[in-house]
């Protein structure tokens, strides 16, 4: 059996669960941490998800996908792909990413993971440019915590 090439990530955020969900699905807060993209979607399984944002003036879909599974405030998956770039939009090549929220001594354990690599097209080339030489999301849930602790 082939390993699964996943990248995961986690960080402690001094906030209630319900703060840190907010953050994550409220588009005006991910514009502030995920490169200007805000999230577009009714937040309801099955239905899309776009990450929208401006590049030279323009206003485009950076990453596209839809809603796997969602349980508010404590699990959200959902699919991603790149519509700018050369892979074809089909169903394996897109990947799965999961938030996982868990309540811990008054904070809130972020779990975030991103893959599988292996069973999706240019997965190695695409595991690598995620994995950025082992920070994956880590720069982003930096982020996240910054804003939420700044703000609650």
């Amino acid at each position: 059996m082939e390993k699964e090439l996943i990248i995961s990530n986690s960080i402690s955020i001094n906030a209630p669960v319900s703060v840190v969900w907010d953050a994550l699905t409220n588009p005006e807060k991910t514009k502030k941490y995920m490169f200007g993209c805000e999230t577009v979607s009714d937040w309801q399984q099955g239905s899309s998800l776009l990450w929208k944002g401006t590049h030279e003036g323009q206003e485009m879909v950076f990453v596209k996908g839809s809603i796997a599974s969602i349980e508010p405030a404590r699990f959200l998956a959902y699919t991603t792909i790149d519509p700018n770039s050369a892979l074809e939009d089909l169903p394996e090549n897109y990947l799965t990413v999961t938030y996982t929220l868990a309540s811990q001594d008054g904070q809130t354990l972020l779990t975030v993971t991103q893959g599988d690599y292996l069973k999706v097209g240019d997965g190695e080339r695409r595991y690598k440019e995620a994995f950025n030489g082992g920070e994956g999301w880590n720069p982003i849930l930096i982020e996240i915590k910054k804003l939420v602790e700044k703000n609650w």
